[in-house]
């Protein structure tokens, strides 16, 4: 039984960040401040530049929002997918749902076609809000996914263990895919969710820290975006976050 530590990252230097503090795998997006988008083919290339052998799975959300989406937004992931797996990503991060909360395993089929020959994949949070997320991982494992990234239905993992209980019980019965444990993820969780849930061994995080803006002058009250979002502090992963929660995953199999 191994553990995997996943890093969610959204810039060269979260990616850094993540390495130095010993992920095992980045997923790697772009936008992480709403949930997490597409990333950009060019940042995969720098990441790649610098860190040849890390696994990197990409995320593939066109947009933030629900998780229904419209048939051009299916063939425009469908679009990305080669460019990204041209750049160095060894796999994807997708999923999407109909309107009745079921897996919809047409789109899924599609996105993995276009991801090419030995690509592995992740079915990201769209299992947190599917009508069955037991359901879905079973139709997930059905069509070929190797993980499964979820906070049990809940806004953060350690609100969603009973789900995750049974799920994990649910990848043990029929060797289903890996269930990863994101949302709120840090060292106090992992230790915490160890000590519950013994057969978690896949956690994912961002570890997120604000970095000070280096901009001097700053003008007050032109939003950029979303009202509330702050231009002037930005969001990094912190490689001591990182840190921590390798060491306390590692010595809760020791």
């Amino acid at each position: 039984m191994t553990p995997l530590l996943e890093v969610c990252v959204d810039s060269l230097a979260s990616a850094r960040a993540a390495i130095a503090g010993g992920a095992d795998r980045l997923e790697l997006c772009s936008a992480l401040a709403v949930g997490g988008l597409s990333p950009y083919a060019e940042l995969l290339r720098q990441i790649r530049a610098e860190a040849p052998s890390i696994p990197v799975r990409c995320l593939m959300r066109p947009r933030p929002g629900d998780f229904l989406y419209e048939p051009e937004e299916i063939e425009l992931l469908c679009a990305q997918m080669p460019a990204l797996r041209r750049a160095g990503a060894d796999g994807f991060v997708i999923g999407a749902l109909t309107p009745d909360g079921e897996l919809d395993r047409p789109a899924v089929r599609k996105m993995m076609a276009a991801a090419g020959a030995g690509a592995a994949f992740t079915l990201h949070r769209a299992i947190d809000v599917s009508r069955d997320p037991l359901k879905t991982y079973r139709d997930a494992a059905a069509l070929g996914f190797d993980t499964v990234l979820t906070s049990g239905a809940a806004a953060s993992c350690r609100e969603g263990t009973a789900q995750l209980e049974a799920l994990l019980a649910e990848r043990d019965r029929g060797q289903g895919p890996e269930v990863l444990i994101g949302a709120g993820v840090n060292e106090t969780v992992i230790r915490a969710l160890r000590g519950r849930l013994p057969a978690a061994r896949a956690f994912h995080m961002s570890g997120k820290t604000e970095r000070e803006s280096r901009m001097a002058f700053r003008r007050t009250g032109v939003p950029m975006g979303l009202p509330g979002l702050d231009e002037w502090h930005i969001q990094q992963t912190s490689e001591e976050a990182v840190r921590a929660a390798r060491r306390a995953l590692d010595a809760s199999f020791a």
